[in-house]
């Protein structure tokens, strides 16, 4: 065992486990430099951080001994971003630290509450729970941090995502100045550096993940594909990989849903996690994840927060991730503990300028490619069959009797095409897709025009965002004044201090007629003037940046538009909607007046 010196009951847990070395991330932590410090440590999930900071807190709740004694109060805290991480870090210190006499207590959403304040009454040592939970203790008093030594974050960086920034500063308020904080992360957005200053004090930072991507055990690849062929491609790249276990990321519960259903559909052993799923439903899709009665999730990136599935190899990011850390998170599900993971990303063609550019901003070289064809998956069909059925297996007699009866009633050749003919009816059909070619780029281009909106006129009103502009209540202003449905309003295009929309050409007088009409009679009210516009977004743009540049006239003061309709306000209050702005603009909201 190449660990450093470590007391005898630390070690011989150590050695039942079958831990021989140290990985990167403990042998950092155990530095003698390291001791007694605060800590900021980039570690990927599955480094064997657990183990990490269970052996660095060592030196506070041992104190030279090899056993902890008793206390009421809990010595160390373990905060973690999700139940399921929570019990996964219970488990592991539980083992690591049975031979100290040390008493752990969970505290996570889902539980019986009442059962963990008991527990926490009677003495707990080393505390490990999530955000909300903790928090929901320390306020009724049931959890006690006058004694503590040592707390962790595990995983900061995905619980300040996660919206649990109030939890964690109540938290460390409430913990003594004198213990020692160990912060773990997979990235250091500028919210952990924040986090870090005000709650850490000298903390030495440790890197134990490449600078060049966020995980090297990961292989990422970018599949560029037609806008309509997301779902073919999923299924094809499904079909390629054959991954033990593979997790497909989507944006919204919706698309969660609706990819949960078509995979189902087409053969596959699926499950999904989102925001819509109970907490009973969740640890059934996770434990079916784990027994390998299913061998894919379609989930969204909350719902699939702190899980730890060892058999994961492949993700797919089924929609665009909204920015590079969100990437590293989802793709660090997989390459975990030194093992090789694949990362996927379906990019329609007219999104691949964002995503190599979020992909720069990551330090991640992807390689770009088509999705596999049916003939590429059908190649990888036949490797894998053939290694299945040369590997060596056991046979008994049952065996041995039933393959002599086959073999006295079909010839070996017969045999052999029944079996991969059996093989090939249990696997899911793969899709045939439209070739990655120019011809295709610029038909994929076409059909994001919407039908009917090929000729176009575009309209102006001089409300931008300066003046709170927003399609919420624009689009039923239009609708309202212009006499049209909101199916016949195309693109908008809100500016600093204009609003740009498409009328369908055919329509564009009628509506610039009752637009006119429809202006407010209140005398005290400026109107929202709606006209056409001669140049549209793009040469307005040119035009106000040469305004910013002081080469042309200034438009004067702005002055911002009032809500339109006293009478729609009555309306609306008296049915519990608020302020009664919906298709108003905002009160804050005033036009500038017309020169």
């Amino acid at each position: 065992m190449n660990f450093p010196t470590l007391p005898s009951s630390l070690q011989a847990a150590l050695s039942e486990r079958g831990y021989a070395s140290a990985t990167p991330v403990q042998a950092e932590v155990m530095q003698p430099e390291a001791s007694g410090r605060d800590l900021l440590v980039s570690a990927q999930t599955g480094s064997g951080k657990t183990i990490a900071f269970g052996l660095a807190m060592a030196e506070q709740l041992l104190e030279q001994s090899d056993t902890i004694a008793f206390s009421v109060r809990p010595l160390a805290l373990i905060i973690a971003p999700t139940r399921e991480l929570a019990l996964q870090v219970s488990r592991e210190l539980a083992w690591l630290y049975d031979k100290t006499g040390a008493r752990i207590a969970t505290c996570v959403g889902g539980m019986n509450p009442q059962a963990e304040r008991k527990v926490l009454r009677s003495g707990a040592t080393i505390v490990v729970g999530t955000p909300g939970r903790l928090r929901d203790h320390l306020e009724r008093g049931a959890l006690d941090l006058s004694e503590l030594k040592a707390v962790v974050l595990d995983e900061a960086d995905e619980m300040l995502d996660m919206g649990f920034r109030e939890e964690l500063e109540e938290i460390l308020d409430a913990t003594p100045d004198s213990r020692r904080t160990l912060l773990f992360s997979a990235t250091m957005p500028r919210p952990i550096e924040a986090l870090a200053k005000r709650y850490q004090r000298g903390a030495l930072r440790i890197a134990t993940i490449s600078e060049g991507r966020g995980h090297n055990d990961i292989s990422y690849q970018a599949v560029t594909v037609s806008p309509p062929e997301v779902e073919n491609a999923v299924v094809n790249l499904l079909r390629y990989h054959e991954a033990e276990t593979a997790i497909l990321f989507c944006a919204t519960r919706e698309k969660v849903r609706h990819l949960h259903a078509t995979l189902q559909e087409r053969g596959f052993a699926v499950v999904a996690l989102s925001g819509e799923h109970s907490q009973s439903e969740r640890n059934q899709a996770l434990q079916a994840l784990r027994d390998r009665r299913a061998r894919v999730c379609v989930a969204t990136d909350v719902a699939a927060r702190g899980i730890d599935l060892p058999t994961l190899s492949l993700v797919v990011h089924v929609e665009i991730p909204r920015d590079a850390e969100t990437l590293q998170h989802r793709s660090g599900r997989t390459g975990r503990a030194g093992k090789k993971g694949t990362a996927v990303l379906i990019v329609p063609f007219s999104r691949r300028r964002r995503v190599e550019s979020m992909l720069r901003r990551a330090k991640i070289n992807a390689d770009w490619t088509d999705a596999p064809d049916r003939k590429a998956i059908k190649a990888k069909d036949r490797e894998r069959l053939l290694e299945k059925l040369l590997a060596p297996v056991e046979v008994d007699e049952g065996d041995t009797e039933l393959a002599e009866r086959l073999l006295a009633e079909r010839t070996p050749n017969e045999i052999a095409a029944m079996l991969v003919q059996a093989h090939r009816a249990s696997l899911p059909e793969p899709e045939d897709l439209i070739a990655n070619t120019s011809e295709a780029r610029r038909d994929a281009q076409k059909e994001r025009h919407r039908a009917g909106f090929e000729d176009t006129v575009w309209f102006r009103m001089a409300l931008g965002r300066r003046q709170n502009a927003d399609p919420r209540w624009i689009l039923p202003l239009l609708c309202r004044r212009g006499h049209i449905t909101r199916n016949e309003v195309g693109a908008i295009r809100i500016g600093p201090d204009e609003t740009y929309f498409q009328i369908p050409r055919q329509i564009a007088d009628k509506f610039a007629d009752a637009a006119a009409r429809t202006v407010p009679s209140d005398a005290d009210e400026d109107p929202v003037v709606i006209e056409r516009s001669q140049t549209g977004p793009r040469d307005a743009a040119k035009g106000n940046r040469k305004r910013h540049r002081g080469d042309g006239p200034s438009d004067g003061p702005r002055v911002k538009a009032k809500p339109k309709s006293r009478k729609f306000d009555k309306f609306a209050k008296a049915k519990g909607k608020g302020d009664g702005n919906f298709g108003k603009p905002p009160k804050d909201a005033r036009k500038k007046k017309r020169t």
